[in-house]
């Protein structure tokens, strides 16, 4: 007999064993006045009462531990506060020589849970749910044609060799809250000819065959419906939590809770169960499935064990990016490992050793990614406070001080923290954000774990001096072809993440700009401010990529003055960009296809040999396999010609528009920058909508969306307008005033309602096109409210922040 002392209760443990291998445990138990025990219940239902034959003893929770294991007992009856005074009873398993535990001869999951239920003869059951014959198959064999009588009750499923009265049983799966089904599927009635049922238990998986969908549906709901019936199981680290909780402000009975409960506190054991109940089987992440993920219980004790190999990794940021990985792909994990975290770095033998430590930095890495349950962050709260009030100045000081403050900003992330970000965190430190803006110029400001793209616009606007201007600025993702805007509360270190994580293109890599979102105002920006400088970049980019309606003269035009506000003055000595950098491409091709069209000579005048008739007639004629493959094979060199062709063609095209505009330059000696950005800029203006952005679009000309027209959908400060491609003046605007409402239709429509029409387009911008008429719209209704002074009816209370203002319904 062992006998333990637990807080204010005297347990006496007497294990008999008798020659049939059954066990029983008669506990003792004497209530002491020194401190009350924990008096958490494992049923919600106060009025709720075992059936026959069954008591929820015990949880699979360290049942296998060699440190410690927890079998919870409901007493029969419970207190006037509905919890009844709860029996845990702490035993220490012993092995015998092979490695057995010394009372396994019963199944385990019978002696935790059944205590009364006989294990043989069928008998007269009034909680009888479903009866009926099953098969079932065989663990690494096909399915064995031997029908089982399968018999479902409220708190278990058992089968029997036969529907006879004094068959013997043959297998039980008890029945609780964390079972779960897997419902028949067409895929194993194709592979089998039987329609199959799981039944996933906490030690055993029953793969139930029928040969008639119905009943297996009429199973499977039954057996659901009686899982769902079952109060919610709560493990001992659960009820611990809710003992902590309640007593948080009486410290003598924390410390008793902490001194007698090691389950709260370090360990170099390994775990075989997870803290917080976890559902059995593969239900809850089965579409990661291909990441190589088990079941949750499964990955919760993989999470621990690389926990413990912190201690000794010579370097822990792919151990500490694995679990934060792992974390991200199942959300469930988050709480378990919040909690293996704090049960880690409390009661350490050695706490300030850098091995230690990384249980810390693992902890503020978390803190920095994801957010605990509400139940589970009071706790981890708490717990950072005991550590501040028991080690004051210490490294583990320093590390619960950070993890609180920053607790109070997480927000749930969308990519793990990249190594840099991990390193950094590890240090309590922040890291350096590098921000490039148009021109050759870019700066490094310092982010956090935390920082948005608002704030960090609103350092760029504070380190350019560009607070007190009326445009809008935004920061994008940008490579040599390609920009995407960034919402206003995106996490900027996401972003630098996904930049790190994305393959570079073939001339450029991907990187965070800072420019004009919003062209609010565009004629009083004066000329020798670095705004002025924006916006003449951001209209020299718009011009390259074939956005700026204007002639080939005033193209060429630009492009010169583009090179003497680069260079200065023309020089032989003096390399200048290439032509894309300076010109838009789509012309130059345009006039290669347009001399292209006249019609040219055949490839061969002599005329093909035919074949003399032959005497008698064939299936097929001669040389018909030949033939194919022969036109194939011309038409493919005929192709490649054509190409080689337009290649040169293009080629001599662009020296020749390049001549053009070096002739030009030449004619600009003597203008300074500034002169050639303004010369610039006014050419640009004469575009009638110069400042909008254009989006590519396919317009629907009929309701029914048979026929569409492709066009530029151009969103100004003031009004949309419709665009064909290259023409300078708009085929149809919409001022603001007149759009009614507008929106995303379905996946790739975008819907625009003015007046009484509705105009539908269908892009790839989707979110585009609606952040950025968000921001107009917020910033008309923001003027509104600056020039009235006064709310009207229908407008904005408050400025949102740019591209995150609510779409306007459909």
């Amino acid at each position: 007999m062992e006998k333990f002392n637990l807080p204010g209760t005297h347990v006496s443990i007497h294990v008999k064993n008798s020659h049939s291998g059954k066990q029983r445990k008669r506990v003792e138990k004497k209530h002491s006045l020194s401190m009350p025990p924990p008096t958490p219940k494992i049923l919600n239902d106060n009025n709720h009462k075992s059936r026959q034959g069954f008591s929820l003893l015990g949880r699979d929770y360290g049942e296998k531990e060699e440190e410690e294991s927890f079998e919870l007992r409901s007493k029969d009856e419970t207190t006037c506060n509905g919890r009844g005074p709860l029996e845990v009873t702490l035993c220490q398993p012993t092995c015998t020589a092979n490695g057995q535990n010394s009372h396994s001869e019963v199944p385990e999951e019978m002696r935790s849970l059944i205590i009364e239920k006989s294990n043989v003869g069928l008998e007269e059951d009034t909680d009888l749910v479903v009866k009926g014959w099953l098969y079932r198959d065989v663990r690494g064999g096909w399915i064995r044609q031997r029908r089982h009588w399968f018999i479902l009750t409220q708190d278990s499923l058992d089968y029997y060799t036969n529907q006879e009265k004094n068959s013997r049983r043959l297998g039980t799966l008890v029945l609780t809250s964390l079972c779960s089904v897997i419902w028949p599927d067409k895929q194993t009635y194709k592979e089998t000819g039987f329609w199959s049922i799981t039944v996933y238990g906490r030690k055993h998986c029953y793969r139930l065959y029928t040969k008639h969908f119905n009943e297996a549906v009429h199973w499977a709901c039954a057996i659901q419906k009686v899982i769902d019936s079952k109060a919610p199981v709560e493990t001992p680290t659960q009820l611990l939590i809710r003992d902590i909780e309640e007593n948080k402000f009486n410290p003598e009975v924390l410390e008793q809770i902490y001194q007698h409960n090691p389950i709260l506190k370090y360990t170099q054991n390994p775990l075989y169960a997870p803290l917080l109940p976890f559902p059995y089987g593969n239900l809850d992440h089965t579409y990661h499935n291909g990441k190589g993920y088990t079941t949750l219980r499964d990955e919760a004790v993989k999470v621990f064990n690389s926990l413990q190999q912190l201690e000794m990794a010579r370097d822990p940021v792919p151990l500490i990016q694995g679990v934060l990985q792992t974390c991200l792909d199942l959300p469930p994990l988050r709480d378990e490992v919040y909690c293996q975290l704090v049960k880690q770095t409390s009661g350490t033998p050695t706490p300030d050793t850098p091995a230690h430590l990384r249980y810390w930095q693992l902890l503020t890495c978390m803190s920095c990614t994801f957010l605990p349950g509400a139940p589970v962050l009071k706790y981890l709260r708490f717990h950072l406070k005991r550590v501040q009030s028991l080690c004051p100045d210490t490294e583990m000081d320093n590390y619960a001080s950070f993890i609180s403050e920053a607790l109070e900003k997480t927000r749930c992330r969308e990519c793990v923290p990249s190594w840099e970000e991990i390193q950094v965190l590890m240090n309590r430190q922040e890291m350096m954000c590098t921000v490039h803006y148009p021109g050759p110029g870019s700066c490094q400001l310092p982010i956090s774990s935390h920082t948005t793209a608002d704030e960090l616009v609103k350092k760029m606007l504070e380190h350019l001096g560009l607070q007190h201007s009326r445009n809008i600025f935004a920061l994008f993702e940008q490579s040599a072809h390609r920009e995407r805007p960034i919402g206003g509360s995106t996490i900027i270190a996401d972003i630098l993440t996904s930049i790190s994580t994305k393959e570079p293109e073939t001339d450029s890599q991907w990187k965070l700009c800072f420019k004009l979102y919003c062209f609010l105002d565009t004629e009083s920006i004066p000329n020798d401010s670095v705004e002025y400088t924006f916006l003449f970049e951001q209209c020299h980019e718009m011009m390259v990529r074939g956005q700026l309606p204007a002639s080939e003269e005033d193209l060429q035009a630009l492009a010169a003055l583009r090179l003497q506000s680069l260079i200065g003055d023309f020089s032989t000595h003096s390399p200048y960009p290439p032509l894309d950098e300076l010109f838009p491409g789509h012309v130059v091709e345009a006039r290669v296809l347009l001399s292209l069209k006249t019609p040219q000579p055949p490839l061969s005048t002599t005329p093909t040999p035919q074949a003399p008739p032959t005497a008698c007639t064939q299936r097929f004629p001669n040389g018909l396999l030949t033939g194919a493959l022969w036109s194939h094979t011309a038409a493919h060199k005929q192709k490649a010609e054509q190409d080689l062709r337009l290649r040169g063609r293009l080629k001599e095209e662009g020296l020749v528009v390049m001549g053009s505009i070096v002739e030009r330059w030449k004619s600009l000696a003597g203008s300074s920058r500034q002169e050639s950005m303004a010369a610039y800029l006014t050419i640009a203006r004469q575009w009638p909508g110069f400042g909008c952005t254009l989006y590519e679009v396919d317009f629907y000309i009929s309701s029914t969306g048979s026929f569409s027209q492709r066009l530029w959908l151009g969103v100004a400060a003031k009004s949309v307008s419709l665009y064909r491609q290259g023409e300078a003046e708009a085929l149809e605007s919409f001022p603001y005033g007149q759009i009614c409402s507008y929106g995303v239709s379905d996946s790739n429509t975008f819907k625009i309602t003015a007046g009484d029409r509705d105009l539908l387009f269908e892009t790839s911008k989707l979110t585009e096109i609606m952040q950025l008429m968000n921001a107009y719209f917020s910033a008309a209704c923001q003027q509104q409210e600056q020039g009235r002074r006064t709310k009207t009816e229908g407008g904005f209370c408050h400025t949102p922040s740019v591209l995150e203002v609510p779409s306007q319904p459909v």
